[in-house]
C-alpha cells in the first residue's frame, strides 16, 4: 500500500522501485520462493578459494573473508524473484518524490539493533556513507559520486540529497549498502586491514576465525529482524562456515571427501566426467541443474587498454580472432556452453540485429567518435571451423595487425621499430591454463609471444588493483536493471582509480553519456533502448575476448538439506534452504 502526503507527488512506501510498483504489497507475509515454516538449525559448509587476512571488506587493503555480508543489514533488501525493487529492512518507510530524484528519506525501525544490543540509528547511516566516501575502496567513491549530503533529520530519520534530479537509481542505491556501527568504529582505524571481529546488525555473527583457512558464522538468536516478512523462511542454519582451498582441484577433492556441503560447479569437463564418485552413485550427493533468468556476465580475456599495443582497437580485435570457441566447446567443454556475444546475453537487454530508430537517435550525435560497425548489425565474435586452427580468422587477424603497423618478420610479429609483440596472461586459477593454451598457440601462429603467469590470490589481487597486467580472465556482472554500478565498470573517472571495477581502463565520453542516460531512464522501454546502445558501443571496442556461459546453475550438494518448492528466478536461493540431516551423509563427515 502506498500512502500519499498532502503533496500528491511525494510517496511514503514499504518499498522502492526504479519503475512501476513493487510486486509484493505492504503487509506481505514472506517472499514467494521461501518456506516460511523452514526448520532452524544444523549447519552449512561452503568452500572458498585462496586465502584471507582481513575482516574489513570495505577498503582497498588486505583480502577480506568470504561471507562478511552475512553479519550486516542494509536499509533495504532485495527479492531473488524481482529486479529493480528493494523492500524495507532497517528502514520501515521510504519517502521520495516521484518526479524529483534529488532526495530520498529513510525512516528507520525503532527496534533495529546491532548484535551487541546497541540500537541502529540515523547517525550510523550518516557515519557509514561519510566513512565509505572518505576511507572506503575507490569503487564507493565512483558509486556514490552523486551524493551531496547525508543528514540525520531525527534519531530515526535520514535524508540523502543528490546532485541530479533525474538519476532515478540513486535513491534506491543508497538503501543497498551495509550500515556500519558508529560506536564500534569510534576508537578504531577504518582504513586498516584487520582481523578484529566487526559488529553488524545482520542475521549472523562471526563465531570462529582461522586466518586463511576457515571462517564460521553463527546465527544470532537475538537477531532483531528474525520475524519480519523479509526474513521469514531465510537464514535457517545455526552455523555457516567457509573452508578455504588453494585451488579448484583441491577444493573438488575436499567436496568428494565431505569437507563441505554444497558446490557450484563452473567447469564443464568436471561436471560431465567427474561426478561419478560413490556418494553420487548411492544418492548421498545430489546433482541439480537449476535454470535461472539472469543475464549472463561478460566473462572473457580482458585487455588492459592502458598499455601499448593493447590501446589499439585493431590490435584488440585481431587478438580476439585467435580464440576458437567452437573448438574449445567441443574439445574442452563437452558442448556445454553458449558463446557470450553481448554484455547482457540471455536477456532482453542484449542488442540484436540492426539498431532501432530509437537506438540510432541516441548514437548518431557520436557518429564521428564511434567505429562504423556500431551503426550496423550488432557485433558478434567470429565463428570458426572448430578445428582449433581457423585459417580464415587468423588471416583476418593478420590483416588487422598489418593495418595497425605490425608485420610478421624473423619469426615474430614486429612493429615499425622491429620490436616483437610480447604479452602476459595473468591467472589465479591453474585450471584455466588449459583454456588459455589453445589461444596462446593461435597467437603464436600470428607471431605474438603470449606468456602465462599463475599467481597466488594475494599477488593476483594486488596486481589487478594496480592494473599491472596485460591480459587476465575476468567477469563483468550484468543486471536486468543496470544503473549506477556502470560508472564503476565503464566510467572514465574510474579508469585510473586503483581497485576500481574498470579493469580494462576504458575512457569514453560516449559511454559516459550513455551511462548518464541509463541512470535517468523513466521507463523500462527507455532503459532497454539505452542499454542496447551501450551494449553496441562496448562490443565495438573489443575490451575483452568474450568466452561462454550457461543459463543455469550446476550444483552438487550432500543430501542434508530441504529446498523450497519454487526456486527463485534470479538466484540459487541458498539462504532459503534448511537443514534436514541424513544419517548416511553424517556417517561420512570429517
Amino acid at each position: 500500500m502506498l500512502s500519499f502526503t498532502a503533496q500528491a507527488a511525494v510517496i511514503s512506501s514499504h518499498a522502492i522501485t526504479l519503475r512501476g510498483s513493487p510486486a509484493l504489497a505492504e503487509g506481505f507475509d514472506h517472499f514467494t520462493y521461501v518456506n516460511p515454516n523452514a526448520n532452524k538449525g544444523g549447519r552449512l559448509r561452503l568452500n572458498a578459494l585462496g586465502t584471507f587476512d582481513s575482516l574489513n571488506g570495505y577498503i582497498n587493503k588486505g583480502i577480506p573473508a568470504d561471507g562478511l555480508n552475512r553479519i550486516y543489514d542494509s536499509l533495504t533488501t532485495g527479492s531473488d524473484d524481482e529486479f529493480g525493487t528493494r523492500y524495507g529492512l532497517l528502514a520501515k518507510r521510504i519517502i521520495r518524490e516521484t518526479d524529483d530524484a534529488s532526495w530520498v528519506t529513510y525512516e528507520l525501525r525503532p527496534e533495529a539493533k546491532f548484535s551487541d544490543g546497541h540500537p541502529v540509528r540515523a547517525e550510523d547511516v550518516v557515519f557509514t556513507f561519510e566513512t565509505l566516501l572518505k576511507d572506503g575502496a575507490p569503487a564507493y567513491k565512483a558509486y556514490f559520486a552523486d551524493i551531496t549530503s547525508v543528514k540525520a533529520l531525527s534519531p530515526l530519520s535520514v535524508r540523502f540529497r543528490f546532485k541530479s534530479k533525474t538519476n532515478r537509481e540513486m535513491p534506491m542505491t543508497v538503501g543497498e549498502i551495509s550500515i556500519l556501527p558508529k560506536h564500534y568504529w569510534a576508537k578504531r582505524e577504518f582504513n586498516r586491514s584487520s582481523l578484529d571481529t566487526p559488529i553488524g546488525s545482520g542475521p549472523y555473527v562471526i563465531s570462529d576465525v582461522d586466518p586463511g583457512r576457515r571462517i564460521t558464522y553463527a546465527r544470532n538468536p537475538n537477531y532483531w529482524a528474525r520475524d519480519l516478512n523479509v526474513s521469514r523462511g531465510l537464514y535457517n542454519f545455526d552455523h555457516i562456515s567457509y573452508h578455504y582451498y588453494r585451488d579448484g582441484s583441491v577444493a573438488f577433492e575436499g567436496f568428494k571427501a565431505n569437507q563441505y556441503d554444497v558446490r557450484e560447479e563452473n567447469k564443464a569437463k568436471t561436471w560431465a566426467t567427474e561426478y561419478n564418485f560413490p556418494a553420487v552413485q548411492d544418492g548421498r550427493v545430489i546433482l541439480q541443474s537449476q535454470a535461472h533468468q539472469n543475464p549472463a556476465p561478460m566473462q572473457g580475456f580482458a585487455f588492459n587498454t592502458r598499455r601499448a599495443p593493447l590501446n589499439d582497437l585493431k590490435v584488440r580485435e585481431a587478438l580476439s580472432l585467435a580464440f576458437d570457441f567452437e573448438w574449445a566447446n567441443r574439445a574442452l567443454f563437452y558442448g556445454a556452453y553458449t558463446r557470450t556475444t553481448s554484455f547482457y546475453s540471455n536477456s532482453e537487454l542484449a542488442a540484436r540485429g540492426e539498431p532501432s530508430k530509437a537506438e540510432l537517435k541516441l548514437l548518431k550525435p557520436w557518429r564521428k567518435q564511434l567505429p562504423a560497425s556500431v551503426f550496423g548489425p550488432a557485433i558478434v565474435p567470429a565463428k570458426s571451423a572448430g578445428d582449433g586452427y581457423d585459417r580464415a580468422n587468423l588471416l583476418r587477424a593478420q590483416a588487422l595487425l598489418k593495418q595497425a603497423g605490425w608485420v610478421y618478420k624473423d619469426g615474430a610479429l614486429r612493429n615499425v621499430d622491429g620490436q616483437p609483440m610480447r604479452l602476459e596472461m595473468l591467472l589465479v586459477q591453474p585450471e584455466f591454463e588449459r583454456i588459455v593454451q589453445p589461444l596462446r598457440r593461435n597467437l603464436a601462429r600470428l607471431g605474438v609471444d603470449l606468456s602465462i603467469r599463475i599467481l597466488d590470490v594475494a599477488q593476483y589481487i594486488e596486481r589487478l588493483r594496480q592494473f599491472d597486467f596485460d591480459l587476465t580472465v575476468t567477469g563483468v556482472p550484468a543486471s536486468l536493471s543496470p544503473g549506477n554500478e556502470l560508472w564503476s565498470y565503464w566510467g572514465s573517472a574510474s579508469a585510473d582509480a586503483p581497485g576500481s571495477g574498470n579493469l580494462v581502463g576504458l575512457k569514453s565520453p560516449v559511454v559516459d553519456a550513455l551511462i548518464a542516460r541509463i541512470t535517468r531512464a523513466k521507463s523500462r522501454e527507455d532503459l532497454v533502448t539505452e542499454v542496447h546502445a551501450l551494449d553496441r558501443v562496448l562490443r565495438s571496442q573489443w575490451l575483452l575476448i568474450p568466452q561462454f556461459h550457461i543459463p543455469y546453475f550446476r550444483v552438487a550438494r550432500w543430501d542434508l538439506f530441504g529446498l523450497p518448492d519454487n526456486p527463485p528466478r534470479y538466484g540459487l536461493g541458498l539462504d532459503s534452504w534448511w537443514w534436514k540431516g541424513s544419517s548416511t551423509a553424517h556417517g561420512q563427515e570429517r
